[in-house]
């Protein structure tokens, strides 16, 4: 292993000018052993140096002279006791993002390297009515096969999600197909459309979609939002000037007050499950180009890029058989 770097070295570089850091700090990284980020990053986790050494199978000698270890190459103490609890000092929250990233880049190494199976931290985004209606039915496939992944999920809307990728700060995300060319740094599948239907209370006689969106109160998708602006495109070439009562985010509260006799919404078709217990009623629109189209976003620079490619081959045939259920489902209330 190289030896530890000299504590005045840093200080001196910091002192100079026209000196590039971010290299050097690159550099100190990849002379650190990892299994000493992994017993820090344990540590900190659980609060305490035994509970840690449980965890990774060590005593706990062994995580406090690993500790001691990386404090020497940081030249910076990383960890106190406080009471009962080991905390991070501020030294230690500082790099403590950086280290998780830096052990997962490390796996991911690995993974590529021995052809295994995919293990480690996968961080995928997803939208809210992904979230309820197709992601428990994959995660339940992906958590049999792949129990060595440690899924992070984080639920978002598309606008977000998408900004998100860019920043490398997700792996890949189920989301709406963006409104303008996707970056070639990128890549994306289609996984399903969502048509248009306008959302009624259950009691509405009248069906005809058009009549309903021109003469009952409208409850709006916010409009700034990409499945807003969709909705917005048909309400114009339909030439429909709905009056409006509220503009909201989330199609779930949109459905509640719907339920509640609030008005009637234009909304896309996420699936059956999130309108359970409502009595609400799914009326089709006449065939357009409005429909909404969610997929899975990557960056083709992915250090992931095997694990994405993995989950998307398990997530294709699951949004086809949830497609399937809600075409029936749609098929249903048209014939009643």
């Amino acid at each position: 292993m190289p030896p530890p770097p000299v504590p005045g070295f840093m200080q001196q570089l910091h002192s100079r000018k026209n000196v590039d850091m971010s290299w050097f700090t690159r550099y100190l990284w990849y002379l650190m052993d990892t299994r000493f980020l992994e017993s820090f990053i344990a540590v900190v986790d659980n609060g305490s140096i035994a509970e840690a050494a449980r965890r990774l199978e060590l005593t706990p000698a062994a995580v406090a002279k690993r500790i001691r270890a990386l404090e020497h190459q940081i030249g910076a103490r990383l960890v106190a006791r406080s009471g009962r609890v080991v905390r991070s000092t501020e030294a230690g929250v500082a790099i403590l993002d950086r280290a998780r990233g830096f052990l997962a880049d490390a796996r991911d190494l690995r993974l590529v390297a021995t052809n295994r199976k995919p293990s480690g931290e996968f961080r995928l985004g997803a939208l809210t009515s992904a979230v309820s209606e197709i992601l428990p039915d994959l995660m339940s496939v992906w958590t049999e096969k792949y129990p060595e992944v440690e899924l992070r999920l984080i639920r978002a809307t598309s606008a977000i999600l998408y900004h998100r990728i860019l920043d490398g700060d997700l792996d890949a995300a189920i989301m709406a197909e963006p409104p303008f060319a996707i970056p070639k740094t990128c890549d994306w599948r289609l996984l399903r459309e969502e048509p248009l239907i306008v959302l009624a209370p259950a009691r509405t006689s009248n069906r005809d979609p058009h009549h309903l969106l021109k003469t009952e109160p409208f409850l709006r998708i916010e409009r700034t939002s990409w499945a807003g602006r969709l909705i917005d495109g048909y309400l114009r070439g339909a030439g429909i000037q709905p009056h409006e009562r509220f503009e909201l985010t989330g199609i779930d509260l949109l459905a509640v007050l719907v339920d509640r006799g609030l008005g009637v919404t234009l909304m896309h078709d996420s699936g059956p499950m999130w309108l359970k217990g409502l009595a609400v009623t799914k009326i089709a629109v006449p065939k357009n180009a409005f429909a909404r189209r969610t997929g899975l976003l990557w960056s083709r620079a992915s250090a992931r890029i095997r694990m994405v490619h993995t989950f998307l081959d398990e997530a294709v045939p699951v949004f086809a058989r949830g497609t399937a259920a809600s075409s029936k489902v749609r098929t249903s209330a048209r014939r009643r």
